[in-house]
Formats: structure tokens, sequence, C-alpha cells
């Protein structure tokens, strides 16, 4: 039948009051597939309580602020002998031919290296640091360079892993005070130059070197820069006393701590 003819037939039915008849019903739609029931909330499992988390891991700054090791090329100015003046410092803390040192938060080995050229072979430097891949970075450029008097040390927060035997000369501390330091829990910082003063000789030396406050040049944003004064009541809770403050332009400041009990130097 035409289309035309089923309108037709359509009509014909409603004019005369004839019902149409009823159209045949769609197929049934299958039911939903069920769906599991969720869980009671008093079935999931409880979240851990905060003393059960587990602690900072050895390796991170108390401060919780390391430098990256993917920047270190920022460490390797082509300037930073001139402002930095590692002779300078080194001639302060009294470092030649045949001095035992070590170097806290050595980084690339960008200090390292010098120190290990200046004590020469005679000498030694126990180059540490609490990030692995800063050992596994300083130990191959000490390598490219062919020095044999420089150990790596892999440290904590709270231990350098320096000999505590009393045999080194002196100890450097370079641009890295504000990621030892949390002023929240001042006993970090305490029990690591406690274990820095067991291993300096009597008249040994331990030597600060940072930026002053502030911005401008190089180094770490203002916020995060140490103040002179917070590093030197920091060193004194430890034993440390105050021997010499340098302020070495444009960019830094020198702090030398001699042990208690040795003679002071000039100022």
């Amino acid at each position: 039948m035409t289309r035309h003819a089923t309108w037709v037939l359509v009509c014909v039915f409603v004019g005369a009051g004839i019902p149409l008849p009823a159209p045949p019903a769609l197929f049934a739609l299958p039911a939903l597939f069920a769906l599991p029931a969720l869980p009671a909330l008093s079935a999931l499992p409880a979240l851990p309580a905060l003393s059960a988390l587990p602690a900072l891991s050895s390796q991170q700054s108390p401060s919780g602020r390391l430098f990256p090791p993917q920047d270190l090329s920022l460490l390797e100015a082509p300037d930073r002998d001139e402002w930095q003046k590692p002779d300078l410092i080194m001639d302060e803390l009294q470092i030649a031919d045949g001095s035992r040192v070590a170097d806290l938060g050595a980084g690339g080995g960008w200090f390292t290296i010098r120190l290990a050229r200046r004590v020469g072979p005679n000498g030694l430097v126990y180059a540490q640091d609490i990030q692995p891949l800063m050992i596994e970075a300083m130990s191959r450029r000490v390598e490219r360079e062919g020095l044999r008097n420089v150990v790596p040390v892999l440290g904590t927060a709270t231990d350098p892993k320096l000999p505590q035997t009393g045999e080194l000369d002196a100890v450097l501390i370079v641009g890295a005070f504000h990621e030892m330091d949390d002023p929240a829990r001042p006993e970090i910082i305490l029990t690591l130059l406690d274990s820095v003063a067991r291993a300096l000789k009597p008249q040994g030396r331990l030597g600060i070197v940072d930026f002053t406050p502030g911005g401008g040049g190089p180094g770490p944003a203002a916020d995060e820069r140490v103040d002179p004064e917070t590093v030197t009541k920091a060193a004194a809770r430890a034993g440390f006393r105050l021997q010499k403050r340098e302020t070495i332009p444009p960019f830094i400041f020198l702090l030398v701590f001699g042990k208690s009990g040795a003679p002071p130097t000039a100022r």
C-alpha cells in the first residue's frame, strides 16, 4: 500500500468514528544489569594516624630547601672566583699544604676541588652532602680533575659522617647553612655542629660563608638568606666562639669560629 492510500484510509476511519487499531508494542528493553552495592563507610580502611606516618628521610633538608641537582650549572658562573674569593677564604681558615679539611654541603664540588688543590697530595678533603645525586656529580668531577685526595661522604641532616677523632684542621660550609638550619627545630643544627666540633682539632676552625642578607646578586632569594647573627648564635650554642667576621664584597660574608678554649685571633 502506498503512503497516499494509507493516509486516505486513516482519514476515512477518523471521519467515520471508527477507532484505529493500536500500534504494535515496542520491543521490551532488557532490565539494567545489577550494580554492586557500595561498601558502607564503616567498612572502608581507616587512614593511618599522623604518628604512624613515616618520618622524614634522613636525606632531606631540615629547612625543606635543598638546592636541586639539576640546577648545578647555576653554581658554575664564570665570575664566581672573582666574587667568592676562595683563596682569601682558605687563607682566613689557615688551610695549607697537608691540611685535612671538610666541605659540608659540597654540592657539585666547586669549592671541593679548590680545597683539594690547596691541601695537595699530602692533605685530604672530605666532600660531604646529604643528596646522593650531589655526591654522584661531585665524584664525577673529582675523577675528571684527576684528584686523589678527596673522599666523598653521604651524610644526613644531623650527622655529617665525619671522623670523630679530632683530626680536621678546618670545616667549611659555603652557601648551605640556610639549608641546614630550621629555626623551629634548633636541635638539628646543634647536633650537626656538635659533630663538627668533635671532628676538629683543638685549634681547628669552622668557616661559614654565605650571602649577605637582602636581595641582589647571585644566591638564594632574600627570604632564604641567613643573618650572620643567627649563625653566630647557633655556633655559640654548640661551643664555638667567633674569631673573625668579614664582609667579602660585593655579595658574601665570612664567619670564622674556633672551638671553646682555643685562643682568640684578631678580628
